[in-house]
């Protein structure tokens, strides 16, 4: 090889090896995401009851974006402050996007009855809606958005229900986003669920 091959080869090697990180890059970016697919089969479908015993399916919902969280109303301090902090966030709102809801799904429908469920989230924001319903269609709204409910004995015979906490972003038309982060400053959270009306 001459010198001024042996000049060349540094330099051209290096550009190959950075044209082939450029195409790996490109096609991370570009190529269809697996979680975008997975995240179209979060949520779906459900048939519930309020706190009225009126029934309450994800059809009335589209059109505004909602959140949806599942918990129950024995928790002794995950969901209050879940619903407090949702609550926080609803009146940054200032009386905007008023048709924007938050679900709150109980995991524990043997005790909480829509009359229990209506009386508990009377405590928090009117745009907050209690739901529950026979544990086959509790369990199947658990199982579509992939959430995590179980039942945990405790010693006095009673029982506490270990759940998801995570509080699912669903667009105006029913498609899961992702988790919302209500744990920020309320105004800041407001100003992203109004942007998505």
């Amino acid at each position: 090889m001459s010198p001024r091959a042996r000049r060349l080869a540094a330099p051209i090697a290096a550009f190959l090896v950075g044209l082939a990180a450029l195409l790996v890059a490109a096609y991370l970016t570009l190529a269809p995401s697996p979680r975008i697919a997975a995240a179209s089969t979060v949520g779906g479908p459900f048939r519930l009851v309020d706190g009225n015993g009126r029934t309450v399916t994800e059809r009335e919902l589209k059109g505004a974006p909602h959140l949806v969280f599942f918990g129950f109303t024995h928790c002794p301090d995950v969901c209050p402050t879940k619903l407090f902090e949702l609550s926080e966030i609803f009146r940054s709102m200032a009386g905007r996007g008023p048709a924007i809801r938050a679900l709150f799904i109980t995991v524990d429908p043997e005790r909480d009855t829509p009359e229990v469920m209506k009386n508990y989230v009377a405590s928090f924001d009117p745009r907050i809606v209690g739901l529950t319903g026979g544990r086959d269609e509790v369990d199947a709204v658990v199982k579509s958005y992939r959430a995590y409910a179980r039942k945990m004995p405790l010693k006095d015979g009673d029982y506490t229900m270990e759940h998801t906490t995570l509080v699912y972003l669903m667009d105006k038309e029913g498609r899961f986003v992702g988790s919302f982060n209500v744990e920020r400053p309320p105004a800041e959270a407001a100003k992203d669920l109004l942007a998505r009306l």
